[in-house]
């Protein structure tokens, strides 16, 4: 997902053994039961069905909930766009966006007072950046007017360091703390906020600028015309959907662009906090503000000081400001996955598992994986499949390979490692974070141009399914990267495909049970309620099938720490006649004859 948003131009990237399930899988809590308390609890259910505004008329009424729950956006000069988005998002059950920010940027500054651009041209000279070229003051660059007014206060002032940020947000009075040296600045129909920080990062709350002569960063912001977020936030009001707004992206490092760069930590928290001062100011109270998202993508592993790691260090002093300014908001991060033996750098699920904690510890509330099967470096796959051929779409990543030969693991070996240690870390150290899944809702290549995604291709309902029944019971919550436009591209619409087959039965799980004295077999999944159910395993000339609905129950109420839209169904099962070791292949049906699009397994080890 990294390289897919480089891809996009965008300033930002957005951003353990063998598999046995079932009794050797750490079972998520059956006989617990939640209601409200759910940490993945739905938004609360629009108050109206309908709205109408100069997009047009919206229809706020659910129809077709799919698994997925959450979705990433675009930004958007055409807001009739994110509306229509939304609708959608809300029409297959969608109670969550988690929206692409931009970064902030360290800039040189010509000898006429110009910012340059951020990378030079095919001859290797810095132009002036056209953006910012437009704010002006008095005659004068607004650098050059900032530097003129700091040296007003004290002629030893001066302007040590430009940085500039752009986003489509406009900003309130709150992001201001020293209002005789900070505005808002207005050129014909551009909005510019300038900031002033301190070197040192303290962000003075003094604001004394003449007693002593000292160096200042200059922060520039160029901004939108109208405040896009408050824009989403109402759409998320009027469709029970939380919004996610992104932080600032730190500068990434210029020796190495995975890293971010802790050189400029000061500035960047200067930042941050100034930008969540006039969230808390603007939209305290705001149901639809869900949290924010930290959008500076990094690879999840075991590291050996992840107190000296400069993305974790960045994270740490980014969240701190968080903490303090939006209390009770969760941080939301979406670290991608690696599983590739050929590759460097490259990590097991036990070593992710660490990983997940030191994460964890940076103060995020909620951890996304991305299952990262999209950029094809994690398979979706049993372990009873090892030795058969890698999906034909993974071969551009892997090559002709095996999974157990392309891969440390397959994403449920990972999912079950980040759970296990997320529960060491409740019971532990009383961190409590939940655990989410990013599903990848493309291929590594494409074999179509699918919007503005560059090289990467949108994938199918039954890949996602797939991918749904892989991270299955690890998982509170599963959201996709991203709605636009892999869901959106293509005739019929992966979007459409959802709603037209949002009631396909998923399987997650599959957990030998007895139900009073008659021993069975509880299914987990989503639509399970009077499935058939199919049984088989190597040997077995006839598939077992089992009508759940003449012979089985059905219970359909949310288990703690999986998604709401869970139910189990369980069934008879004469385990005598079942080989020992054998991996059983559990197939559901729905009454229409749907069957799922990924079996699970039972290994009858016990």
């Amino acid at each position: 997902m990294r390289w897919l948003a480089l891809l996009l131009g965008i300033a930002i990237l957005g951003g353990v053994a063998t598999v046995v399930i079932a009794l050797q899988e750490p079972e998520t809590p059956h006989a617990a039961r939640i209601g409200s308390t759910s940490p993945s609890e739905p938004s609360p259910t629009p108050s109206n069905t309908g709205f109408t505004d100069p997009c047009g008329t919206f229809d706020t009424n659910m129809r077709t909930p799919y698994a997925i729950t959450g979705y990433w956006i675009m930004p958007s000069a055409d807001r009739c766009n994110w509306r229509r988005q939304l609708e959608e998002i809300h029409k297959v059950g969608g109670d969550t966006v988690v929206r692409i920010g931009f970064g902030l940027s360290p800039r040189s500054i010509d000898s006429e007072g110009r910012i340059l651009e951020a990378e030079p041209d095919d001859e290797g000279k810095y132009k002036p950046d056209a953006r910012y070229g437009h704010c002006v003051e008095d005659g004068l660059t607004c650098v050059q007017a900032a530097e003129r007014d700091l040296k007003a206060a004290n002629p030893g002032n001066r302007v040590s360091w430009s940085f500039v940020f752009r986003t489509d947000e406009q900003y309130g009075d709150g992001v201001f703390r020293c209002p005789q040296m900070e505005k808002k600045i207005v050129v014909g129909d551009r909005v510019f906020f300038r900031l002033i920080a301190d070197e040192d990062g303290s962000d003075d709350a003094t604001c004394d600028f003449t007693s002593k002569g000292k160096g200042y960063h200059l922060i520039l912001v160029s901004a939108g015309a109208t405040d896009s977020l408050t824009e989403l936030l109402d759409l998320g009001d009027r469709f029970g959907i939380k919004v996610f707004p992104s932080l600032p992206l730190a500068p990434r490092d210029p020796t190495g662009v995975t890293r971010a760069n802790p050189r400029h930590i000061g500035t960047l928290t200067t930042l941050t906090r100034r930008i969540l001062q006039d969230y808390g100011t603007r939209f305290a109270g705001r149901e639809s503000l869900g949290g924010v998202y930290q959008p500076f993508e990094l690879v999840i592993r075991d590291w050996a000081d992840p107190e000296n790691v400069p993305t974790l260090q960045v994270y740490a002093e980014q969240h701190r400001i968080v903490e303090q300014v939006l209390p009770g908001k969760p941080i939301l991060v979406s670290p991608y996955l690696d599983a590739r033996k050929r590759v460097d750098y490259t990590s097991t699920p036990a070593q992710v598992g660490e990983g997940f904690k030191a994460l964890a510890r940076t103060g995020v509330g909620i951890i996304a994986p991305q299952d990262s099967r999209g950029t094809g470096k994690v398979g979706l796959f049993w372990p009873n499949w090892k030795n058969q051929p890698v999906d034909e779409r993974l071969k551009p990543v892997v090559g002709e390979s095996t999974y157990g030969t392309a891969y440390y693991g397959a994403t449920r070996d990972y999912y079950r490692a980040m759970y296990e240690s997320r529960l060491e870390l409740r019971d532990e150290e009383d961190i409590d974070v939940q655990l989410w899944a990013n599903v990848e809702a493309f291929e590594p290549s494409a074999t179509e141009k699918c919007g503005t995604q560059g090289t990467r291709g949108r994938t199918d309902k039954p890949r996602l399914d797939t991918a749904v029944t892989l991270v299955g019971p690890y998982v509170s919550k599963i959201i996709s990267y991203m709605w636009s436009d892999f869901f959106t591209c293509g005739s019929p619409s992966l979007a459409e495909d959802l709603a037209t087959d949002w009631e396909r039965p998923i399987a997650i799980q599959a957990v030998r049970e007895k139900r009073q004295i008659q021993d069975g077999l509880q299914i987990r999944g989503y639509h399970l309620e009077n499935v058939r159910v199919t049984l088989s395993w190597t040997g077995l000339e006839t598939p077992r099938v089992v009508d759940s609905q003449s012979v089985g129950w059905f219970d359909g109420q949310p288990i703690a720490d999986l998604p709401p839209a869970v139910g189990q169904v369980w069934i008879p099962v004469d385990w005598e006649s079942v080989p020992p070791d054998a991996w059983v292949r559990v197939e559901v049906t729905a009454t229409d004859g749907r069957k799922a699009a990924e079996p699970v397994y039972y290994h009858n080890n016990g």
